[in-house]
């Protein structure tokens, strides 16, 4: 459908709702998963491998995914129905985690959680491009950003707001009560903000209906999705590529932070000797509290970027955003307290912001409509290969180069973030010109 209608702000608000939940899923996972590992006996330098499982999905089903949805149409339309599968399938999985009485079950929980949560995500990046004109893509994307700010800040805060509030005790497993209501609570949400999408938002039919049918049939399934990816892998855009480059250091430094930012707030400000003392668990959920504040500050600043992209570039708002977030991580070097975390948290929570939305709205003005889901799923490879890389290369090298230490590791991804925002300058932004082009048409 070339031309798009406006929509309102609420039927944005409606479409990208799920985002709240998807992100809920996500929060917990990334508040709570290096802990709940540590209570269940895991060693330290070896949380990377067993966090592999998303970036591992992600490459494997993303692309497949987008392909897939591309070449769909039902009575719910062509995205929606992967985002009701995926949302189903993760809210048992939320609710069966802290449930985990070994190692080897939550970590298999976690493969297919996160295989689940790919699945309903996926599309809702695709959505975007399916629905919004051009020139509404960036409040779009910075909608989802708003909704993930939301939902992660709930997400993130929510044991230790249980155990403020009152809830005590462990499970045998070591696990406290307070995880475990916390993932109950998010499996509902989760539902339940992909269903209010599903069924407050509509989507456009193919153009011509007995056509697409018909090219549909053609062929195998399994063999059609297979051809467009490789088809779309061989026409990539330059823009796509240069944006490879970026998203690599982006992702490459986030899952150092996911995995060991809670532990360094344990260790090192709190002062925690081992898993089983108070000061690990007091540790980790303020780990939990500073996730909050930067997704806090995400959504905060979410609705700031459209405004100032307009002014400095969208390449602009990335570089200025990715440098925030990288010395906000290096400065947990030099935190002297608990409430001092929160000021690099705050440039972590502005980074964020953009890495949830420019990068896909300068993606979006590249690449063409009929192949939008395809190549969103083929541009989340460029989001897992270098987390793959980094649950590899990490036990390699924990001990000898990063000393045993969390903090370092927090350190290093803090520098990759820095490296990413210089990458930023070597991107053209081809749909920018074409909104300024339309703008100087008067259209």
């Amino acid at each position: 459908m070339e031309n798009k209608p406006r929509l309102t702000f609420w039927q944005i608000w409606n479409m990208s709702f799920g985002f709240l939940g998807i992100q809920f899923g996500w929060g917990l996972q990334m508040a709570n998963m290096s802990p709940i590992y540590k209570y269940l006996g895991a060693d330290e330098a070896n949380l990377p491998y067993l966090w592999l499982a998303g970036p591992l999905t992600g490459l494997l089903v993303q692309p497949i995914v987008g392909a897939m949805s591309d070449r769909t149409w039902t009575r719910l339309g062509r995205r929606r129905p992967f985002f009701l599968a995926g949302a189903i399938i993760a809210s048992i999985c939320l609710v069966l985690m802290p449930n985990s009485s070994a190692l080897w079950m939550a970590a298999g929980l976690l493969w297919v959680m996160d295989a689940s949560i790919n699945i309903t995500m996926e599309p809702f990046r695709a959505f975007v491009g399916d629905k919004l004109a051009e020139e509404q893509r960036t409040l779009g994307f910075v909608m989802q950003s708003f909704f993930i700010g939301i939902g992660s800040t709930l997400a993130n805060a929510l044991p230790y707001i249980l155990t403020w509030a009152g809830v005590v005790g462990i499970m045998k497993s070591g696990i406290p009560y307070s995880t475990l209501i916390a993932f109950i609570v998010g499996a509902i949400a989760f539902l339940g903000a992909v269903l209010w999408t599903v069924f407050t938002t509509d989507e456009f039919p193919p153009d011509d209906i007995e056509a697409f049918r018909k090219k549909n049939a053609e062929g195998s399934i399994v063999g059609n999705i297979f051809k467009e990816i490789s088809e779309a892998v061989k026409d990539m855009p330059s823009t796509m590529k240069q944006l490879a480059i970026v998203q690599f250091f982006t992702w490459f430094a986030l899952p150092f932070m996911w995995q060991f930012y809670g532990l360094t707030v344990a260790r090192h400000v709190f002062g925690a000797v081992d898993e089983a003392s108070a000061e690990f668990k007091a540790g980790t959920e303020w780990g939990g509290v500073c996730f909050a504040v930067y997704n806090f500050v995400c959504f905060l600043v979410a609705f700031g970027i459209p405004p100032l992209a307009a002014k400095i570039g969208r390449k602009g708002v990335h570089i200025v955003c990715l440098m925030l977030g990288g010395l906000g991580l290096l400065s947990t070097y030099i935190a002297t307290g608990p409430y001092f975390l929160w000021i690099g948290m705050a440039g972590v929570g502005i980074a964020w912001a953009s890495i949830l939305s420019m990068p896909y709205v300068i993606l979006a003005g590249a690449i063409r409509p009929e192949r939008m889901g395809v190549y969103m799923g083929v541009f989340n490879l460029f989001i897992v290969i270098p987390q793959v890389v980094q649950s590899f290369l990490t036990p390699q090298i924990y001990k000898p180069l990063l000393g045993d230490n969390p903090l370092y590791a927090v350190m290093l991804g803090g520098a990759s973030m820095v490296v990413a925002a210089l990458c930023v300058f070597i991107v053209k932004d081809v749909g920018a010109a074409k909104v300024e082009g339309v703008a100087a048409g008067g259209h």
